[in-house]
């Protein structure tokens, strides 16, 4: 009996203590954590909603439209809470190919994070945010998806703003495109983690990537109370989204699609023709007009995102890379067009500008014969028809005499250089600072450069020397690649005569974009000034106000006299008339509208010539610069000089139309637009 009540009494002390513990518990639950635990009960309920804001357009000069947006219904999916089921979402996501009419295959390939050995379509994006398998929904179908959430947990079908393109493939490289945010680039870009909705896409090339953070504009935020299932039952706080600013640029719409259709044409006749590139630029201000590279695409491959198809063959060298913009990214030998920096290197080294200079056939250099296109001589000439008649040899001299001045194959302790150095100064062999990413500096071989490319590759020279190239299927290619692998493993640090006197024309290893050659022939025939070219005009809030324009920096002054820059000016002012592209200019109304330019014609090891022109308009007090190249083109007469006259036809409305009617010009006044377009309250444009 005494011990039944021995094990009640403990029985008592320790419910007693449980009590105890329990209420000591209790009491700093309720009060002494109390506030925290209501803290996290609130946050527990509390969700926050970042709300993408809409994305600026893009407009030219005059306010018509480059790039803007269109509404579309979108069914997204949120993997993560697909993670979270049992099967994976696999389930849910058959219902949906259902509905979307589309295989359930494809559904998952396009949820699937990209990776190592992930093919396209696949999403880039970070995991955290919704990813997007249809752009194209119709309202019945996104009301289904609304209206039974028990059936597609995870999915929602929600309006936005997809990108628009009004012109199609025009100045699809110089607009850029838009891809899916990636953890990196939250990390990496600056000021990019603060303003991401968790929804935006991101300007990945082009002026889309150039004016990324204006374009996109600020998130909104709603800060809403959900049930435990999730459904919203109050908003705590709403802050509307602030849309992305508008960036007009100086690109004239009208001039663009004039430019594109040429290069066009220009494809079409040259068929050997693997690419092409033509720009326009104001004289004046720098800005350009216009800009447009082949092979293109249609920038709308991206909405929605792109198939893996599509994907490869925007990268294939097979396809030519339509990706690639030949303006900013295509370097090229520039031929003939090369010699206005040549002149000037000559006149700047002392040789007379209204001297007498020599025009052989052909001009001896170091044992080796370098001729004129043709055999042709013209005796005793000066610098001015050396120019208009394009003489090689005048130029051939003036190299090789400059190189034998520095000490030719021993060269001296302090070296001039004048013609690599006059180049630099024209803006060759460095970026132009042009605001779009992608930008290729050229190159401007020089002593110095020689010897740094022979110290990195001379290992690799010495022993193709002595293996050959096996690999080449052409023997006499082979047996030439393997004779120059020995020169270049015994010498190639050498900077040899025939290399200066190539130099001087515009050949050998001199390679530049044709934005380089279009700003190098703007200063020239400006004001003498060269200067950063610029794509953006301005950005402008959506109400109107501007937020700031976009200036067109200098970087320099030609070092040569005004004297010898219209001397220069004047010779090419009778190339389109009297001089090498006479043929393609034959009935062009100069008396309407006087044009000069230069033609060039680029030897290619193994391809054909590469055709340039560079011109400008109205020759006496130019206020444009146009230049085209065409890869593989032939004569730069032959391809580029006649894609340029339909340029200046279009930009001044000279001829007729195909059904007779006068051209219509794209600037009625020969002159760019001067005023920024206003954007009214309601998101109309006027000029």
């Amino acid at each position: 009996m005494n011990r039944l009540r021995v094990r009640l009494f403990v029985l008592q002390l320790l419910v007693v203590a449980m009590l105890a513990v329990l209420g000591v518990r209790l009491w700093q639950v309720q009060m002494v954590q109390g506030a925290q635990f209501v803290a996290v009960a609130t946050e527990t309920r509390t969700r926050e909603v970042r709300v993408p804001a809409l994305r600026g357009p893009i407009l030219d000069a005059s306010g018509r439209p480059l790039v803007r947006n269109r509404t579309s219904l979108v069914v997204s999916i949120d993997r993560s809470r697909f993670e979270r089921m049992p099967d994976g979402g696999d389930a849910v996501l058959k219902r949906l190919s259902s509905v979307l009419g589309l295989k359930f295959d494809q559904l998952k390939q396009r949820i699937r994070p990209c990776g190592p050995g992930i093919s396209r379509p696949c999403w880039p994006g970070s995991p955290y945010t919704p990813t997007p398998v249809d752009d194209h929904v119709n309202p019945r179908v996104a009301l289904q998806i609304l209206e039974r959430q028990e059936d597609f947990p995870g999915v929602t079908a929600e309006i936005q703003a997809v990108r628009s393109y009004p012109g199609g493939k025009d100045a699809a490289q110089l607009l850029g495109y838009l891809q899916p945010v990636t953890k990196e680039e939250l990390e990496r870009r600056e000021g990019l983690k603060a303003s991401y909705s968790g929804v935006d896409l991101v300007g990945r090339d082009g002026l889309e990537y150039s004016y990324d953070s204006a374009l996109r504009g600020k998130p909104g935020l709603r800060r809403v109370q959900v049930d435990r299932m999730g459904k919203v039952i109050a908003v705590e706080q709403q802050a509307a989204p602030t849309p992305g600013d508008t960036l007009i640029t100086s690109i004239d719409a009208n001039v663009q699609s004039i430019v594109e259709k040429s290069l066009d044409q220009a494809m079409r006749e040259s068929p050997n023709s693997d690419s092409a590139a033509g720009v326009v630029l104001d004289v004046k201000t720098g800005r350009v007009i216009a800009m447009a590279s082949r092979p293109t695409y249609d920038p709308a491959v991206w909405t929605g995102g792109i198939a893996e198809k599509d994907y490869q063959r925007l990268l294939s060298g097979k396809s030519g890379k339509p990706l690639v913009s030949r303006v900013i990214n295509g370097t090229y030998a520039p031929g003939s067009t090369f010699k206005i920096s040549s002149v000037s290197a000559m006149v700047a080294d002392g040789s007379p500008l209204n001297g007498t200079y020599e025009c052989p056939s052909a001009y001896n250099v170091g044992g080796r014969a370098f001729g004129n296109a043709g055999g042709m001589a013209l005796g005793s000439i000066s610098l001015h028809t050396a120019l208009v008649k394009s003489c090689d040899t005048v130029f051939y001299r003036a190299g090789y005499e400059e190189w034998q001045r520095d000490g030719g194959n021993t060269p001296k302790a302090k070296i001039k250089e004048p013609m690599p150095n006059m180049a630099r100064a024209y803006g060759f062999g460095e970026l132009t600072g042009v605001d779009l990413p992608g930008e290729s500096p050229g190159l401007i071989p020089t002593r110095a450069w020689k010897r740094n490319l022979w110290n990195a590759s001379k290992d690799h020279m010495c022993k193709r020397a002595k293996t050959g190239y096996p690999e080449m299927k052409d023997e006499g290619r082979a047996a030439f690649a393997k004779r120059l692998a020995n020169e270049n493993c015994l010498e190639g640090f050498i900077y040899h005569a025939y290399e200066a006197a190539n130099f001087s024309i515009g050949q050998g290893d001199v390679q530049v974009t044709p934005l380089q050659l279009a700003r190098a022939y703007a200063a020239l025939v400006g004001d003498g000034n060269v200067r950063s070219p610029r794509v953006g005009w301005a950005v402008v809030r959506p109400d109107g106000s501007v937020v700031k324009e976009i200036p067109v920096p200098v970087v320099r002054h030609l070092p040569i006299s005004d004297e010898t820059r219209d001397y220069i000016r004047k010779a090419l002012s009778e190339v389109p008339s009297d001089g090498t592209a006479a043929g393609a200019f034959r009935g062009f109304p100069m008396d309407q509208v006087k044009i000069g330019g230069k033609t060039g014609t680029a030897e290619v090891w193994g391809k054909a010539d590469t055709s340039w022109f560079a011109s400008f308009a109205p020759a006496d007090n130019p206020r444009f610069v146009a230049v085209v190249l065409v890869s593989q083109g032939g004569f730069g007469a032959e391809t580029a000089a006649p894609a340029v006259r339909r340029i200046w036809e279009g930009i001044y409305g000279i001829g007729k139309s195909e059904d007779g009617k006068p051209v219509k010009p794209a600037l009625p006044d020969g002159r760019p637009a001067s005023r920024l377009p206003v954007i009214k309250q309601d998101g109309t444009v006027t000029q």
